[in-house]
Order: structure tokens, then C-alpha cells, then sequence
């Protein structure tokens, strides 16, 4: 079997074993990029020379008896989200087009301290600020199983890079679903853990109480395997949990005795696909057949889940952009100041170098938050939504004391043509209905392929778990997998020549 086709755990299989090198392995990802990137646009910068040097140096350690890495010579790719030493670390804006971080990320160190080789950035929505990946400054990212359609945002280019076989493993970031949501459509595995499971230092910050980064892999297996390498307390990130990070892959294929799932009643109504209800159900069903109980609960605070993240998250935005201003970080507009205006120069820079610099979402998203949060709003608006998200909360911890895991769908729909909802924001967050309580309650959550509908487009399961149980998430997710081919199918492209 060609090498890009294995999962990750198997490649580390053969690596370890001496039957394939790192630079033969990489190779081969490289090959694949460029066969099919064209087509789909998942990764902003690709550096093979870089690349290349990081294989051939693992691989002459390795042949030198020399200790390696829990990811030695495995190539991942990274959303363009995290800051890396003298690389570009764009976000896909035109803001931080030319900006080169002069520190890693804490999940970058830890990658390098494991010897994975970096293979690129992905593409993603601009900031992290979208559910389809047509935020991007640089373009869209397509679907690999249908490209005129959506992969999901706003890691859509680490899941489609991983759905096409372009990278064995990816690191994305979800604030209201944009690790799950994109697994969820391209038809792979991506998992959201426990909010402070893994250090956000270095993560360019979107909306800081909600962003969590995260594993997209073929499998769960080789999700454990990257979220294993992830996860751990950092003192760099104030939010960062210390707790010990159980042994993931060690526990991952034990099956859960005993398994009580719940299925949430008020997810299965209006706006819900047909097929991926039936997908969903279907799923469910094979965990009965493995000796789980399912029973009905209740979230009643979800309908509000959306409106709640469309507050906070756009509140926390205001004012983690402002930094942007075109003097301290980013983009700096080139245009004179006007004599005849009434702003003074240095306000006229500031204005014409944010207008540049971000796009059309980005704005609306800053425009939001900043009247939320202005004298005579914060408390009808912030304040009110910060009390409707305990409440959120509360309703998982009700949950959680009769169930185990939770057990829905992630998207209502398949994923949708590319330019559909791009004109309707209202549209594009009510996307997001199934993934943004796993945020807003801070509780981890996974995405693994349950199906496909009738046009061949991936449907996903969405599993939800209490605080700091991705133990138990990843095993129940497991349990499915092994009972089922889904995550082994792959989509068809043409090979460029």
C-alpha cells in the first residue's frame, strides 16, 4: 500500500521498525501535496526543503542509536493559526500577511521535542472566524469528496488535508466547532478536548474562553496518538489545566463496559437532514449491538446556544483584535492621510489599515462584539450571555450524571456548495447549532465518520464527553470504529501529472 494511504499509527509502526525511513515517508506526503493540492488549496505555505532536512535528521539520529521523538519522523501539518519561530503565521489575513513570530507555540515546541516534521500550514477562515473556509484571504479550500463544496471552517484546510491523504496527522483549533465541524464533513476524525487541556500560548487568539486546539486524524487511534504528544499543563497559558495526561493510546482500544449513551432530544427536529438523522440513528444503534444502553436527555438551554456564542465570541474578538492596529502588529496602509477629513493622520492609519487588512467576516464579527460591549449594551447583551452560558453548563452536568457520553449530529447538514450561505451569515451560524454548546460548556467533544449521504458526501457522529474525560471520549469513539469501515473509505481525485 502506498505510504500516504497508511494511518499514522501505522506509519510509526514501519518507522520504528526500520522498514521505511522518515525522508521516504515524508517524501511520499510531499508527492501527494503536490498531486492534489491544486485542486483542493488546503495548505498556504508547503516548504519540502524544510521539511526534508527535519526527516533526514531524525533518520540519521535514529540510525545512530540515538533517542527519538513519540512522533519521530511522522509529518503533520498545522493550521496557520500557531505561531512558529521565522515562519509565516498568517491566519489567512491580509493583517498578518508578512508577520513571522519570533517564538514557537507551546503545541509547536512540543511537536518539535516529539521529531514530527512540520509539512506546512493549512488554510483556514480568516482569525479562525467561520464555519465554511471561504473567510480565507487566500481562497477557499474545497471538499476532496465533492470540490465545489465546503470542508467545514475554520480548520477546513487541516481536515481536507488529512481526508486527501495530503498529511497523516493535522493540528487544528475549535472555538464553536471548527475542529468537529470540518472532520465531520470531510469525513475523518477531530477531536475538541476539554477546554485547558492542551496550552494555548502561541495560538493567535480568536475568542480566548472558547478556543481549544486539537488532533484531525484518519482514526481515533491516531487522534489519542497527537493528543497524547498535545496535551499537558503549560505556565505560559494562565488557562492551562495541571493534571496528569492519562496514557491515550495505552487505554484507546479497551471498549467501555457498561456504556450509557444519551441522545439529546431537542437535536433530533426541524433543520435536520433527513439522512444524517438516519445516519445518526444508525450509529447509535451499533453502539446497542455493543452491549451500550441509550437513553433520551435533555439540554434545554441549547436553542440559546447560538445566540449566546454570537455575543461572547464576538465580544472576546473586539478585544483580541484590537491589537491589529497597523503600528504595534499587522498591516499598515499605505495610503496618505487626507488633509480634508476631520480624524486626525494617526486615526485616518489606523482606520484605513484595519479596513485593508481584515475581510468582510472579520469586520462583522469586531463590529458585533464592540456594540455588545458598549456603555448601556454590556449588560443586556455580555453580561446576560455569560449567565445563559452557565446554564448551558448546567444542563451538561445534569446530563452527564445518568449518561456517559453524549451522542448527536455535527452538522444538520452535508457539507453545502461552495458560495451558498456565503452571503447569509445568519445562515452560516445556524451551521454551527450541534458544535457550539461543547464550547461554550468547556467539555470535550469528537467528530468521527458515521455514514454517507446519497450525493457521497461524508455525514458525521458527534460525541461529547464530561470535563477532562477524552479518556473515556476516545475509547467510546474507538468502540465504533471497530465495528465499522467508514473512516477507512477515502475520496477520489485526479492526479496531476
Amino acid at each position: 500500500m502506498p505510504l500516504a494511504k497508511l494511518t499514522a499509527t501505522e506509519l510509526l509502526g514501519q518507522l520504528a521498525a526500520g522498514q521505511v525511513t522518515s525522508a521516504e515517508v515524508t517524501r511520499a506526503f510531499l508527492r501527494r501535496i503536490e498531486q492534489v493540492d491544486g485542486q483542493v488549496h488546503a495548505f498556504l505555505k508547503v516548504d519540502p526543503e524544510a521539511a526534508l532536512a527535519q526527516a533526514e535528521a531524525i533518520d540519521a539520529r535514529r540510525a545512530a542509536g540515538k533517542p527519538v521523538g513519540r512522533l519521530a519522523g511522522l509529518p503533520v501539518a498545522v493550521k496557520d493559526l500557531l505561531c512558529t519561530r521565522g515562519e509565516p503565521t498568517t491566519c489567512a489575513s491580509r493583517a498578518l500577511e508578512h508577520f513571522r513570530p519570533p517564538y514557537d507555540a507551546t503545541v509547536i515546541a512540543r511537536l518539535k521535542a516529539a521529531d514530527a516534521v512540520l509539512l506546512g500550514r493549512t488554510n483556514m477562515d480568516e482569525f479562525a472566524m467561520g464555519g465554511s473556509n471561504e473567510n480565507s484571504a487566500f481562497g477557499p479550500t474545497s471538499n476532496p469528496w465533492d470540490l465545489s463544496r465546503i470542508p467545514g471552517g475554520s480548520s477546513g484546510g487541516s481536515a481536507a488535508c488529512v481526508a486527501a491523504r495530503m498529511a497523516p496527522l493535522a493540528v487544528g483549533s475549535d472555538t464553536g466547532g471548527s475542529i468537529r465541524s470540518p472532520a465531520g464533513l470531510c469525513g475523518i476524525t477531530g477531536m475538541k478536548p476539554t477546554y485547558g487541556r492542551v496550552s494555548r500560548y502561541g495560538l493567535v487568539a480568536f475568542a480566548s474562553s472558547l478556543d481549544q486546539i486539537g488532533p484531525l486524524a484518519q482514526t481515533v487511534e491516531d487522534a489519542a496518538l497527537l493528543l497524547e504528544v498535545l496535551a499537558g499543563h503549560d505556565p505560559l497559558d494562565s488557562t492551562s489545566v495541571d493534571r496528569p495526561v492519562p496514557p491515550y493510546t495505552q487505554t484507546v482500544a479497551k471498549p467501555l463496559d457498561g456504556l450509557r449513551i444519551g441522545l439529546v432530544r431537542e437535536h433530533f427536529g426541524p433543520g435536520l437532514d433527513p439522512e444524517v438523522d438516519s445516519a445518526v440513528r444508525e450509529a447509535v444503534a451499533i453502539y446497542t449491538s455493543l452491549g451500550a444502553t441509550v437513553k433520551d436527555v435533555s439540554l434545554p438551554h441549547s436553542k440559546y446556544a447560538v445566540a449566546t456564542y454570537y455575543i461572547i465570541a464576538p465580544c472576546e474578538a473586539s478585544g483580541n483584535l484590537a491589537r491589529y492596529d497597523g503600528v504595534h502588529y499587522g498591516h499598515r496602509t499605505k495610503q496618505p492621510a487626507d488633509a480634508s477629513e476631520t480624524d486626525s493622520a494617526l486615526v485616518q492609519m489606523y482606520r484605513h489599515s484595519r479596513a485593508e487588512g481584515f475581510g468582510p467576516e472579520v469586520k462583522r464579527r469586531i463590529m458585533l462584539g464592540t456594540y455588545a460591549l458598549s456603555a448601556g449594551y454590556y449588560d443586556a447583551y455580555y453580561l446576560k450571555a455569560l449567565k445563559v452560558r452557565r446554564l448551558i453548563r448546567e444542563d451538561f452536568d445534569r446530563a452527564f450524571e445518568s449518561v456517559d457520553l453524549i451522542a448527536g449530529p455535527v452538522a444538520p447538514t452535508p457539507a453545502f456548495p461552495l458560495g451558498e450561505k456565503v452571503d447569509d451569515p445568519l445562515a452560516m451560524y445556524l451551521f454551527d447549532l450541534y458544535t457550539i454548546s461543547t464550547n461554550l460548556a468547556g467539555i470535550a467533544g469528537i467528530s468521527i465518520p458515521c455514514g454517507f449521504s446519497s450525493t457521497g458526501l461524508p455525514i458525521g457522529l458527534q460525541l461529547q464527553a464530561p470535563t477532562f474525560e477524552e479518556e473515556r471520549l476516545l475509547r467510546g469513539a474507538h468502540m465504533y470504529q471497530t465495528a465499522t469501515d467508514w473512516h477507512q473509505r477515502e475520496p477520489e481525485l485526479e492526479i496531476a501529472s
